[in-house]
């Protein structure tokens, strides 16, 4: 993992430039438990042992199973261990997400997710998507009095544009986007060059796509003699130093492939080639 590289989140705390999302150590439709609990745990427990010290998940993700399984696999948690979560969501069932941004169900959501992780402050907690029917500003307002309660160290956001993220700016300090972003979807370009401009981190969801489009990266990863998916993973950590890439999975071997893309160092030429800049 040294050949990451690291990166810094809000200031003051300092992960390795390739961390793990916790979204498939679920069940099928992100809903319910996993095929092997055993497994799941197994991963989580690999992922720190290879140098991982970053972990995303979320309370709609099970939903609670992600953020339990985090906690029986790896509490007391290394003290480097950085372990983020996300509300906003809630699931009526396999494949269905419904944003909720009303206070009352942030307040439930951060309060639960505090104790199924056993922590007694969320390092980053994000507010997954906004809420149509719920103003903006009642839905970060309600994080920031969380915030000054002291149960959230940091504030960011998912699944957010430019201008709300500004509206969000104007309450707090953001320090991280979360959105979607791979080499195939490429809509929030401008915001991965925002947090480059002004140091927020940019957490990359679904950061690996269909690669059939992009022969260059076929041809990069015959040339190394690794996976397209490998490529793609190192792609984003050349694309720019504010990317942290969140691969997840819920096998080792997986997961071990996607660490060792860490390794992988990309020519200029080879990065243009696959961001279609040749």
């Amino acid at each position: 993992m040294s050949a990451s590289r690291t990166i810094d989140l809000g200031g003051d705390l300092t992960v390795n430039r390739l961390g793990f999302g916790a979204m498939r150590i679920t069940g099928d439709g992100i809903w319910g438990e996993p095929k092997s609990r055993d497994e799941a745990k197994a991963v989580l427990r690999r992922a720190v042992e290879l140098g991982v010290n970053f972990i995303d998940t979320a309370d709609s993700y099970g939903p609670d199973v992600s953020e339990n399984l985090i906690a029986e696999a790896l509490y007391p948690y290394p003290e480097d261990l950085v372990v983020a979560t996300k509300g906003g969501l809630v699931r009526p069932g396999p494949g269905n997400w419904v944003a909720d941004g009303r206070p009352e169900h942030l307040r439930a959501a951060l309060e639960g997710s505090l104790r199924k992780l056993k922590l007694e402050q969320i390092p980053l907690y994000q507010f997954h998507r906004p809420d149509p029917k719920v103003p903006l500003e009642d839905s970060i307002g309600t994080l920031v009095e969380l915030k000054a309660q002291g149960k959230i160290r940091h504030i960011g956001v998912s699944n957010f544009t430019e201008e709300q993220l500004r509206a969000a700016q104007r309450l707090t300090p953001i320090v991280s986007i979360q959105n979607r972003y791979n080499v195939d979807d490429r809509k929030s370009e401008s915001l991965v060059d925002l947090c480059e401009q002004e140091q927020l981190v940019f957490l990359p969801w679904a950061p690996i796509s269909n690669l059939d489009s992009r022969p260059a990266v076929h041809e990069a990863a015959t040339k190394y003699g690794v996976t397209a998916y490998q490529i793609v993973l190192a792609w984003l950590l050349a694309r720019s130093p504010a990317i942290l890439p969140i691969p997840g999975t819920g096998s080792t071997g997986h997961l071990e492939e996607n660490v060792a893309a860490a390794g992988l160092e990309l020519t200029p030429a080879e990065v243009a080639a696959i961001s279609g800049l040749d």
